[in-house]
């Protein structure tokens, strides 16, 4: 566990309360006041990230428009494969640059088939999942840019049992990495200290989880 303080600005954190305040008065307000409120909430935070990212408020609108529900954390999945001392990297097509596999945890699924079906999808490699190294607040790393999303990141331990490496749509390569000679890291996604504390949970199965 860390007691590390959040490494984001404090306007990302207030904008974010207030967009969990609008998306959860909108889910159960009735008042039709009420909700007026609330969406001239979700419009402040709105604007507060529109101006702090510097992007489109109007796509910013569709994102939030499009949550519904008691606020919670997105969860986040990645698969951490190593050949001795090498670690499996996937190229995004998005940015170019290279990540462990994973992404968004669809419902119906557990964290671990969640993992092992990104790891497949993006990589062609079928794996199990063998150990939950660390489950992360993105926010208290430093994940580059913020994300006006509160996100929790899951990096699992996971063993190769069959496929062969292959792109999909969403990757442009796929390859091993030596750990001492990581490429060009997707920031927004992986950390090299995160994925090296894979490593450490991968020769170390005794090891504990880390949590924030």
């Amino acid at each position: 566990m860390t007691n590390s303080q959040d490494r984001e600005p404090e306007w990302v954190a207030l904008a974010r309360e207030l967009q969990a305040i609008a998306q959860t008065g909108l889910t159960y307000a009735k008042d039709p006041f009420d909700l007026e409120r609330y969406k001239q909430v979700r419009r402040l935070a709105v604007q507060l990230f529109a101006d702090g990212f510097g992007v489109d408020p109007i796509r910013l609108h569709e994102v939030f428009n499009g949550l519904a529900g008691y606020a919670t954390p997105q969860i986040d999945v990645r698969g951490a494969i190593f050949r001795r001392d090498e670690v499996l990297l996937v190229r995004e097509w998005s940015d170019g640059k290279w990540t462990l596999p994973g992404g968004w945890a669809d419902v119906n699924h557990s964290p671990a088939e969640n993992v092992v079906r990104e790891v497949e999808e993006e990589s062609g490699l079928r794996v199990t999942a063998r150990k939950l190294a660390g489950v992360y607040d993105r926010r208290r790393h430093p994940y580059v840019p913020p994300d006006p999303r509160h996100v929790y990141k899951l990096y699992f331990v996971c063993d190769e049992v069959g496929g062969v490496l292959a792109t999909s749509y969403e990757t442009t390569a796929v390859d091993f990495f030596p750990l001492s000679d990581l490429p060009n890291l997707s920031l927004s996604r992986v950390l090299a200290a995160h994925i090296r504390r894979a490593y450490d949970h991968h020769l170390d199965p005794e090891l504990p989880t880390d949590f924030d």
